[in-house]
């Protein structure tokens, strides 16, 4: 773009845009403050709404595996979806497309045995 091109009107809509979605993020948490109940009892005030008191810390720790294992499959969740489209478009891909997803798919197995033999899969 030249400088003889750049027109500051040209960004009207996107500061209207900006302007509009805070005013609407404003207005809905300054009118849920004024519409909310206005009543706390004790059962509520509570840490958990059921009325049961807790019998543990509620910031336990947990284990380092289960959050190995979390990313581990979304991983291989979300790289898997990428096999979806490659199905529907197999047709007209050809060769080239499926040498690229055996190659894919060949790492995702690579990846999936390291994960395996490095014991990240073992929940103890």
């Amino acid at each position: 773009m030249t400088p003889s091109t750049y027109l500051p009107e040209h960004f009207l809509p996107v500061v209207v845009f900006l302007l509009l979605g805070t005013a609407v993020g404003i207005g809905m948490i300054v009118f849920s403050w004024i519409l909310r109940p206005r009543n706390p009892y004790p059962e509520k005030l509570l840490t958990y709404e059921s009325g049961i008191t807790p019998f543990t810390d509620a910031h336990q720790k947990f284990s380092i595996r289960y959050y190995l294992i979390a990313m581990l499959f979304l991983i291989f969740d979300i790289e898997s979806v990428f096999l979806y489209p490659w199905a529907v478009a197999y047709d007209h891909i050809g060769l080239y497309g499926f040498v690229e997803m055996v190659i894919f798919i060949i790492i995702l197995l690579v990846g999936y045995i390291y994960a395996w033999k490095k014991g990240a899969l073992e929940w103890e």
